[in-house]
């Protein structure tokens, strides 16, 4: 009898053993559409960048959390200086980069001086600009000091575009990123995967997750099959049209959040014809907004008219100015003598929303005489002729970025648009705190774009997540174009 009580006693903890092993389960294959053209963040426009590095491997003085709230990150604290110019941060210690390296306020002084400078590559260089100077008070304080007061300040530091990187890896990020994250670089198998593990020193809360691999499927078609096979675990941005084949499976949680994803037809302003405000009116009320939703969005996303967030307090509703109009719109192209249309180009990058709006929308404008020609480019290939060099007339986008209607208010920017009514708008909310006062010029500001039909405002897109049903802590709104795994764990 003893014997077998023994056995039995055995038998149990061998059971017990394998359950906890199964409940411990630490690694993730996480399924992202567009491949980064690079690792590093303060080096490039694309939101696929954050999507793999942003919390995960990188951090910044502040963080924007899953609701859009700024927390503190490698700052622990700071303190605000009466007139509102002065900003001192207390930085946590004991803190190292991946590298090894110390992390300390030589670091944060090195990489704003390095975002702001004359020949900084930053995207968002304009986070930057109120920025007069960075003074080193000791190896755990550094006092940021502002030309002027700005009221983003500390949403701005929270962005991918402001994480803290060490002069002695800054070069090499693109290809080899060290921050000071709850996850370290692993490897990078081009146009196939980006695998990070878990940091074993790492200051904070310790990730939960082991490994995190960041497979790039690019094809709608195979995330479905991947998932039901179990071979990505989730895809935190999922294609809308591919829901409704996972939506009822109890395996599986379907989330439908917000994002920061204004969806766009953008112009090119400087290009003739659509030099013409009548043009881009022309095309404004040509737009079935319902039409390019249901078919690019599944019917998910939120129509806009202007660039805001519906999610956002300062939204306004304008989608009610450009109503879709046939007649109306080819009216605005006879008195732009144009009565007889004219052909344009439509450059497309690889998302389902871009290439499927985009034969939409091309239909759309052949019914008030617009010919435009299809031109599908890859995603490197959009930010080379598209975004930096404005080789185009019209492409479709996601502006994933948070509270960046400012944007349009840069000389340089690729829809090469200038208003100094608006630009005097953005000045003023640059240098207001009040938040009643920056609501009112948000409205103004979004008021203004609409008015001169900059682009083809279309709708704000959806964030779709799909993931095991088991996974819990992934963000099912997108405040900020991130994939966070800081607080991913598997359940039972």
């Amino acid at each position: 009898m003893k014997l077998w009580k023994t056995i039995l006693a055995a038998a149990a903890l061998t059971l017990a053993a394998g359950t906890s092993a199964m409940a411990a389960r630490t690694d993730l294959v996480i399924g992202i559409t567009l491949e980064p053209p690079h690792l590093d963040p303060t080096a490039g426009a694309a939101a696929a960048i954050d999507e793999v590095l942003y919390a995960n491997v990188f951090e910044g003085l502040t963080r924007i959390g899953p609701n859009g709230e700024v927390l503190p990150d490698l700052a622990e604290s700071w303190a605000i200086s009466d007139d509102g110019k002065v900003y001192t941060f207390k930085l946590h210690t004991g803190v190292k980069f991946h590298d090894g390296t110390d992390f300390n306020a030589d670091d944060v002084k090195f990489s704003l001086d390095r975002a702001r400078a004359a020949n900084s590559v930053n995207a968002q260089k304009g986070l930057f600009a109120a920025i007069d100077k960075v003074d080193v008070v000791d190896p755990a304080t550094v006092k940021v000091t502002l030309k002027n007061p700005q009221g983003s300040f500390l949403h701005n530091m929270g962005w991918g575009d402001a994480v803290i990187v060490a002069p002695e890896s800054a070069d090499t990020n693109k290809e080899k990123p060290v921050g000071t994250g709850p996850f370290k670089f692993q490897s990078w198998a081009k146009g196939s995967s980006i695998t990070l593990v878990k940091s074993d020193n790492y200051w904070g809360i310790p990730a939960f997750l082991d490994k995190a691999e960041f497979r790039i499927v690019t094809d709608a078609a195979v995330a479905v099959p991947a998932l039901l096979s179990g071979d990505v675990q989730a895809f935190p941005f999922f294609d809308p049209d591919s829901v409704a084949q996972i939506r009822d499976d109890p395996r599986f949680k379907v989330a439908i959040g917000s994002t920061e994803g204004e969806t766009i037809l953008a112009i090119n302003n400087k290009q003739p014809p659509f030099d013409k405000l009548l043009v881009r009116q022309a095309i404004s009320f040509a737009l079935d907004r319902k039409a390019i939703i249901d078919g690019a969005s599944a019917g998910l996303g939120v129509p806009i008219g202007s660039h805001m967030s519906p999610a956002s307090k300062a939204y306004v509703d304008l989608t009610g100015l450009y109503p879709h109009n046939v007649a109306k719109a080819k009216d605005l192209l006879k008195e732009a003598g144009l009565e007889n249309g004219f052909k344009a180009t439509l450059k497309l990058p690889p998302p389902s929303y871009a290439r499927l709006g985009g034969e939409i929308i091309a239909s759309q404008l052949r019914d008030v005489g617009i010919d435009l020609e299809i031109i599908p480019v890859e995603w490197a290939q959009w930010l080379d002729q598209v975004f930096t060099k404005k080789e185009y007339d019209l492409t479709i986008v996601s502006h994933t970025e948070p509270n960046d209607i400012d944007i349009y208010s840069r000389k340089d920017y690729y829809f090469n648009y200038d208003n100094p009514a608006f630009d005097k708008i953005i000045s003023e909310l640059n240098l207001t705190s009040d938040a009643a006062k920056r609501m009112t010029l948000l409205g103004e500001a979004q008021k203004v774009l609409a008015d001169d039909a900059v682009v083809g405002f279309l709708y704000e897109l959806p964030k779709v997540g799909v993931w095991d049903a088991k996974l819990q802590g992934l963000w099912e709104n997108a405040p900020i174009q991130a994939n966070d795994l800081t607080k991913v764990k598997w359940t039972e």
